[in-house]
């Protein structure tokens, strides 16, 4: 019965969201990946804004759910049957009376099963794409089987481009860049087809990343330089305070690709990145305990994020010899077969950068494992089966001018370690992931 309710309600929510689609006529920019994409929408969102009626899908609303509630603007009841026909009733409110509605939607597009974006592209037809970044070992892997079936399920959002869309890829990443041979018409248009990295022939691109350090060596944020393909005023300075991470610079290549692909001004659109804060959980910086500092990238976890984070790790010039570097380190989830193979990388990295590594989850025993192999000290290694263990016994092992990357899959709940080792834990519902009533309670 459950699962004829669920069906029911998504087939209505994809009929009204069509509907009110039609009505208001949005233009439609649809974000999809299997890293970056709530960082992208985000990015675009803030460079959007400065020139035109924008509204971005909150958190991470990018399922069948997801997107529907983004384009009716409404929240997620949950279980609540009464609040999923109260967001009905809401939507046909808005497809019958005048309302007013963004010129723009910018809506991220994820994938748990085979024919989900293949379903939601019935009737989402997008006026921009943009494909972040795939991994080699993606995470949902082990609901397709291989990472080629979910290449060809995100492939769907590609096909589903309106004529004379745009379409924005990552030069970096070659399984990206293979998008573009699926819109052939789009090839031969000068402008539609954008690339962004730091690859040769990428139209936006970046370049002398740096960590920047306050006057006592601790690391404040990051800047880089954006480069432009013809336009006048090179290079454009970019300065993110409060996050670390090479990373960050493909969200906003990505968002300033759009700004060009439009005509906007590219200067307003960099400054509006300027006085923006971290989003939680993204390798934000925050302030530990102990006079240490955390790297709270708890948000969710994959193989190349992860690869990611501890390149960044590994960058950083600690402020003394005494202090050390530390990873603790969630499973990452949903990869199937590549479970064990992935995790034993993460311990051979790990062994190379860090101090200390504590592994948090079942799976990461493999990272715990392959780190020792690699003669890291088993002494430094410590193993614990969920967040809230892990989190209490390493507060007693932190020392003043410790850096501490945490990093782990959702469903882990790594932001349970960053609460107990962060100076002020009074101040997480505004600094962490995951801190609304339907989180606490679980």
């Amino acid at each position: 019965m459950k699962k004829i309710l669920k069906t029911i309600l998504i087939v209505l929510l994809f009929k009204l969201s069509a509907l009110v689609l039609k009505k208001y006529n949005p233009k439609i920019v649809a974000i999809t990946g299997t890293v970056g994409k709530t960082s992208t929408k985000d990015a675009i969102y803030v460079a959007l804004s400065q020139f035109e009626s924008v509204r971005k899908s909150p958190k991470s609303f990018n399922s069948e759910f997801g997107i529907p509630l983004a384009i009716l603007d409404a929240d997620s009841p949950g279980g609540n049957l009464l609040g999923w026909a109260k967001v009905l009733v809401e939507g046909v409110v808005l497809l019958i009376f005048p309302n007013h509605y963004p010129r723009w939607l910018v809506l991220e597009v994820g994938t748990d099963r085979p024919g989900d974006i293949a379903e939601i592209t019935k009737w989402l037809t997008p006026d921009v794409v943009i494909v972040t970044r795939l991994s080699k070992v993606p995470v949902h892997v082990e609901a397709f089987g291989s990472p080629e079936y979910l290449f060809e399920e995100k492939g769907n959002l590609v096909k589903a481009l309106k004529s004379g869309g745009i379409l924005i890829l990552n030069a970096d990443d070659s399984d990206v860049v293979a998008y573009r041979n699926i819109s052939k018409d789009l090839s031969a248009q000068p402008g539609k087809v954008i690339l962004f990295g730091n690859s040769a022939g990428s139209d936006v691109g970046a370049l002398n990343h740096k960590i920047i350090y306050n006057e006592g060596g601790i690391p404040t944020g990051v800047s880089f330089e954006v480069l432009v393909v013809e336009h006048e005023d090179l290079p454009l300075k970019i300065e993110l305070k409060g996050t670390l991470g090479e990373q960050h610079s493909y969200h906003i290549l990505a968002a300033l690709c759009l700004i060009k692909a439009l005509g906007e001004n590219l200067t307003i659109a960099v400054k509006s990145f300027q006085n923006e804060s971290a989003p939680p959980g993204r390798m934000k910086l925050v302030e530990g305990f102990n006079d240490s500092i955390i790297i709270d990238d708890s948000y969710n976890s994959s193989p190349v994020a992860v690869e990611e984070a501890l390149k960044t790790l590994e960058s950083i010039k600690l402020s003394s010899k005494s202090s050390r570097k530390i990873a603790i380190l969630g499973d990452m989830l949903e990869l199937g077969h590549y479970t064990s193979e992935a995790h034993k990388k993460i311990g051979k990295d790990v062994s190379k950068i860090a101090e200390i590594l504590a592994t948090v989850g079942i799976r990461s025993r493999y990272t715990a494992e392959s780190a020792l192999n690699a003669e890291m000290n088993e002494a430094n290694i410590f193993q614990f089966d969920d967040s809230l263990e892990a989190g209490k016994f390493m507060r007693d092992l932190i020392k003043k001018g410790d850096i501490i990357l945490i990093k782990g899959s959702q469903g882990m709940r790594m932001e349970k370690v960053v609460e107990n080792l962060m100076a002020h834990p009074e101040l997480a519902e505004k600094l962490l992931v995951r801190q609304g009533k339907e989180w606490k309670n679980r």
